[in-house]
C-alpha cells in the first residue's frame, strides 16, 4: 500500500516526466485565422481591437514582421503549409480548385512516420469531405466526387472539420433571409421557420458528422476538440501535431452580445467582426493555458498566422468590408503585400531564446521542410519533388533574416517574386514588370524597374523558370 508521500513523489515523478517528454520532438501547434488582415490584431499595432492573447504570444515569442501566405486566396496556402509545395504543382491555384493530391506527402503524414499523434480542426478546404451526403461547396455534387481528400485520408488521427467556411457563432445554422456579411445570433425566443441549415457540416470521419456541442462561438466549438486532443497525448507521451484552423473572421461573421459590445462604438457589421476576433483570441489563450498546465508549453512550437489578406465586399481594391491590410497595398485575391503579407507569430520558448522579433520573410510553405530538418538534420531533402520553402525556423535560430530561397506568387493574372527586400510584381501576367524595395518602400508605391533593369531581367527569368517547373509538376513529372 502505498503512503500519501509516495503517491505525492510519484506524481511530481509524472508531472516532471510530462514537462520534459520528447524534448527532441518538440510539439507542432499551427494556428491559421481565415481572411485576418495584417492589421487585425493589436500586436500589429491596432489600437482597439481585443487581442490580449494573441499580444501576450507575441510579446513573449517572435513577432513576425514579414510573414507571407504562399496565395492571395484559401485553399492555396493551406496547401502550401500541407506539403511545403506551392498549389500549381498539384491543381490548387485558387480557392474550391483541385483537392490534396493521394501523392502529396502531407507534414501531418511526415509527422506521423516520426511518432507524433496528430489531428486537423476547423476549415480544411484541401478537397471534399464526403461522396454521398451534400455539403459546402462541393461535397456530395457531382462536380465535387472527384475531389474526395479528407484529412483521415492525409495523415490525421483526429479530424473535426468543415470543407470550407461557416458562421463564425453557432457555425450549423443561418437566418433564411441572411446577407453573405453579418447577422445577429438566434435567440431563444426566435421563430424556428426563420431560420435553416447553413449547409455545411462539422466531419469526425467517414459517414461522420458531428452532432453535438456546435452551439455559440464557432472557435470555442473548435478549441473544445483540440483541448481533449491535446491532454490525450500528453497522457500518452506522444508529441503532437494540431492544426488548428478557425474560421474567423471569413464571412459571414457573427459574434454574441459579450463580443459585440466590446466595439458598441463601431458599426453593426465591425461590432461582429471584430467581436469574432476577439472570441478566436480567447480560446488561443485557453489553450496557451492548457499547455502551461500540462508543462508543454516549452517544448511546444506554435504557428500563428492567417491564409490570405482581409476580405473586400466586392472583390476590388478599394471596396473594403471590415478588416485592416496595416499600412500595405491591396488585399485578399491581390498579391501585393495587403494580400499576401499576414499577421505572424513564431513561439517556440525552448528553441527560440531571446529573439522577439524577426524581419525575415517566413512563407507558409517553410512549415514543412523546417519540420523535416529539425527532426532528420540539417540539409535533409524533404522528398524526391521540388519543395518551394525552406527551413525558416533554422534561419530563425540563428538570427538571420535573409532567406536563401525566393517567394513565388502566380495568382489569377498576377506574378511576384519576392527575393528578401526586392519584389518584382506584374498585374498583366508577365507583360510588364514592376520592382520594389519593400523593406524601404513596403507599401510599394515606388518602382524601380528603370533604375535596376538587370535585377528585373534576373527576378523575371528566375520566375518564369519556376513557373516552368509547376507546369511539368501539374503535369504529373513528381510523381513519377
Amino acid at each position: 500500500m502505498m503512503t500519501p508521500l509516495r503517491l505525492l513523489l510519484l506524481g511530481l515523478s509524472f508531472a516532471a516526466t510530462l514537462s520534459a517528454a520528447n524534448p527532441d520532438k518538440p510539439n507542432l501547434i499551427y494556428i491559421l485565422a481565415d481572411d485576418l488582415g495584417w492589421g487585425d490584431v493589436g500586436f500589429n499595432g491596432n489600437t482597439f481591437v481585443k487581442t490580449p492573447a494573441l499580444d501576450r504570444i507575441a510579446a513573449d515569442g517572435v513577432r513576425m514582421e514579414r510573414f507571407y501566405a504562399q496565395a492571395a486566396s484559401c485553399s492555396p496556402t493551406r496547401a502550401s503549409a500541407m506539403t511545403g509545395r506551392n498549389g500549381h504543382r498539384f491543381g490548387i491555384p485558387r480557392a474550391n480548385n483541385g483537392h490534396l493530391k493521394f501523392e502529396e506527402r502531407s507534414l501531418g503524414e511526415f509527422l506521423q512516420d516520426h511518432g507524433y499523434t496528430t489531428g486537423h480542426f476547423g476549415k480544411w478546404h484541401l478537397g471534399t469531405l464526403t461522396e454521398t451526403r451534400l455539403d459546402a461547396n462541393r461535397g456530395g455534387k457531382p462536380h465535387g466526387v472527384g475531389h474526395y481528400a479528407p484529412p483521415w485520408d492525409h495523415g490525421f488521427d483526429v479530424s473535426f472539420v468543415t470543407e470550407s467556411k461557416v458562421p463564425t457563432w453557432d457555425p450549423m445554422i443561418r437566418p433564411i433571409d441572411a446577407p453573405k456579411t453579418y447577422w445577429a445570433p438566434k435567440t431563444p425566443d426566435a421563430d424556428p421557420a426563420d431560420w435553416t441549415a447553413y449547409g455545411t457540416y462539422y466531419w469526425t470521419g467517414p459517414d461522420q458528422v458531428a452532432t453535438e456541442n456546435l452551439n455559440g462561438a464557432n472557435s470555442r466549438v473548435i478549441m473544445d476538440r483540440v483541448i481533449p486532443f491535446i491532454d490525450d497525448a500528453v497522457e500518452n507521451e506522444q508529441p503532437f501535431l494540431a492544426m488548428v484552423w478557425f474560421h474567423t473572421p471569413h464571412l459571414p461573421v457573427v459574434a454574441g452580445e459579450e463580443y459585440t459590445s466590446l466595439y458598441s462604438d463601431l458599426t453593426p457589421f465591425e461590432q461582429h467582426y471584430y467581436g469574432s476576433i476577439t472570441a478566436m483570441d480567447e480560446q488561443v489563450g485557453r489553450l496557451r493555458e492548457r499547455l502551461e498546465a500540462l508543462g508543454q508549453w516549452e517544448n511546444t512550437i506554435l504557428i500563428f498566422g492567417s491564409d490570405n489578406g482581409p476580405e473586400t465586399i466586392d472583390h476590388s481594391d478599394d471596396q473594403p468590408a471590415a478588416g485592416s491590410a496595416g499600412p500595405f497595398r491591396g488585399r485578399k485575391r491581390f498579391i501585393l503585400e495587403g494580400g499576401v503579407r499576414v499577421p505572424g507569430i513564431v513561439s517556440w520558448p525552448n528553441g527560440l531564446g531571446d529573439l522577439k522579433e524577426s524581419a525575415l520573410p517566413f512563407v507558409t510553405t517553410d512549415v514543412l521542410p523546417s519540420m523535416v530538418n529539425l527532426l532528420e538534420g540539417q540539409g535533409t531533402d524533404a522528398g524526391v519533388m521540388p519543395i518551394d520553402g525552406t527551413d525558416a525556423l533554422s534561419l530563425l535560430r540563428s538570427g538571420k533574416t535573409h532567406r536563401p530561397k525566393v517567394i513565388p506568387y502566380e495568382f489569377v493574372k498576377q506574378l511576384s517574386l519576392i527575393d528578401n527586400e526586392w519584389k518584382l510584381y506584374s498585374d498583366d501576367l508577365g507583360e510588364t514588370y514592376r520592382l520594389y524595395n519593400v523593406v524601404e518602400d513596403p507599401t510599394e508605391t515606388r518602382d524601380f524597374a528603370l533604375e535596376y533593369p538587370q535585377r528585373v531581367r534576373a527576378m523575371r527569368l528566375h520566375l518564369e523558370a519556376w513557373r516552368e517547373s509547376t507546369r511539368r509538376s501539374a503535369a504529373g513529372a513528381d510523381y513519377r
